[in-house]
């Protein structure tokens, strides 16, 4: 089990040990269960069931400045049936663990954390530490364990710097997790701009290839990765924006140094009915010896719309295109809210195996293939 999470509560307690009850702790949490069925051969039956409880307290420091924190937990379990062959599956590990220290214009936050931004809504290339599907209507995803400080300017501009330690699991588009005992660290600046706001990002880390490929070539490797990143929004009638993201990296055993993105988007609510929001992007990804060569590439298109039913209904469809591989992606999500209780109807009909998000295993593999899934939510 990590420690590192647990390190701000104990400095916390120490320095202020009336802290927990200072304001009443708030308990909430998320109970999921689902069940589904893919089509493809083999015909697979799909259940499980969540249960993400939270933890928040806080207390002000002074006048000027508050401390509050975070502690939730994720536990899961599944079973899925195939070919009269049953596989169980389960895991319970931290899923938010953090202290906060803020003020009117900044705000310093330490644990394990979400540190998620850039512009783009469904294909991004700025998913540097989360892995979210846009098609998962919960938007969950493990967090990172971090130290991030960002300052609000009053012109609405804002600084971000962050050191990551701890993780080694892969993230986002990653290939290869991080180096065991290295330290990850990087900063964004956005500033607003007539029609909207721009932003430059930079991140550094080395990555470890001997944990994916474990062969004698990769064993000691180590693999210095820079990213630089630039996006921007812009609200002129339809939302405008853009994502561009270069990747150096100092391999080996591999020609190619440079892996880049390109994310272009819009979207509009239109006066139909309850109102029909459309939403479009394309990315471009590929790698290459020299910046923004592409020896190796992937085209992607994206093409989302959400239409309100009334006060407790929602319709949501999303179709994804690879055109470079000619597949098409597909998927259905009709929500009824009643309460506490959220109801998610989805349908499906993708590839058995593709290559959208990075995610081509675990909880999305739900996606794979053709077929169904239903969804009931319970909040507390």
């Amino acid at each position: 089990m990590k420690t590192i999470p647990v390190i701000p509560f104990l400095i916390l307690l120490m320095a202020r040990p009336e802290f927990l009850t200072a304001q009443s702790p708030v308990i909430s949490g998320q109970a999921i269960g689902w069940a589904g069925m893919n089509i493809y051969e083999p015909v697979q039956f799909l259940t499980g069931a969540r249960y993400i409880p939270q933890l928040t307290f806080g207390d002000s420091v002074g006048q000027k400045y508050t401390l509050d924190a975070e502690i939730s937990v994720h536990a899961r379990g599944s079973a899925t049936l195939t070919e009269g062959q049953e596989q169980t599956a389960g895991s319970l590990k931290p899923y938010r663990a953090w202290l906060r220290f803020s003020g009117n214009r900044f705000e310093l936050r330490a644990g394990l954390q979400k540190i998620n931004f850039g512009s783009a809504a469904i294909l991004r290339p700025l998913m540097w530490f989360d892995r979210m599907d846009p098609r998962d209507p919960l938007q969950l995803t493990d967090g990172v364990y971090a130290l991030l400080g960002r300052y609000y300017f009053l012109n609405n501009a804002n600084i971000w710097l962050w050191g990551l330690y701890g993780n080694q699991d892969t993230k986002g588009w990653e290939y290869y997790p991080t180096r065991k005992g290295t330290v990850e660290f990087g900063g964004r600046g956005q500033v607003p701009v007539p029609g909207g706001e721009m932003a430059l990002s930079w991140h550094h880390r080395t990555a470890d290839p001997s944990q994916t490929l474990p062969d004698t070539l990769n064993a000691g490797t180590r693999i210095p990765e820079n990213r630089l990143a630039i996006d921007g929004r812009f609200d002129v009638g339809p939302g405008l924006w853009f994502e561009g993201v270069l990747i150096h990296r100092k391999p080996e055993h591999t020609q190619l140094d440079f892996r880049q993105f390109l994310n272009a988007g819009i979207d509009y609510t239109f006066a139909l009915g309850n109102g029909l929001h459309l939403l479009g992007e394309i990315l471009l990804a590929g790698e290459g010896k020299k910046p923004f060569e592409q020896q190796e590439s992937v085209l992607f298109g994206g093409l989302a719309a959400s239409y309100p039913i009334g006060l407790l209904h929602q319709i949501q469809a999303m179709v994804f295109y690879d055109f470079k591989g000619n597949q098409t992606y597909r998927f259905l999500n009709w929500s009824v809210t009643l309460d506490r209780w959220t109801g998610y109807f989805m349908g499906f009909w993708n590839p058995g195996q593709y290559r959208l998000f990075n995610l081509e295993t675990g909880e999305t593999a739900l996606f794979n293939g053709a077929g169904f899934q239903i969804m009931l939510v319970y909040n507390h």
